[in-house]
């Protein structure tokens, strides 16, 4: 019997990656670490709205800070996400199994008929 994947729904994570800036940046940070100078300057926005899209971002534990001297740096967090990556697969095998099922008992009615 396989093991069975036991992860809380990451709700914050989906919540979080719902806005498109903060997708964009995510996608960002996935190339590169960056600090919020250089993220403002990739933005038509203000630097405190990428401050709170990163905040927002760290909050979800899909972003790390990082400081070096006297700057903060921000790159994606690998464990946050290799974790939504199993949560969704497990997700997906569930589905597909209910679905199977699904599928075989509206056949075998299929077959009454």
């Amino acid at each position: 019997m396989s093991e069975q994947i036991q992860h809380e729904p990451p709700q914050s994570a989906f919540q979080a990656l719902a806005d498109p800036t903060r997708q964009a940046i995510l996608n960002l940070l996935a190339q590169e670490r960056l600090h919020v100078d250089e993220l403002a300057t990739r933005f038509p926005i203000s630097r405190p709205a990428i401050s709170k899209h990163l905040r927002l971002l760290k909050e979800a534990g899909l972003v790390l800070e990082v400081r070096e001297g006297r700057r903060n740096y921000y790159g994606v967090n690998l464990q946050r996400l290799r974790e939504l990556e199993l949560w969704l697969a497990e997700q997906r095998r569930l589905w597909n199994s209910s679905l199977g099922r699904m599928k075989r008992a509206l056949e075998k009615d299929d077959g009454r008929a």
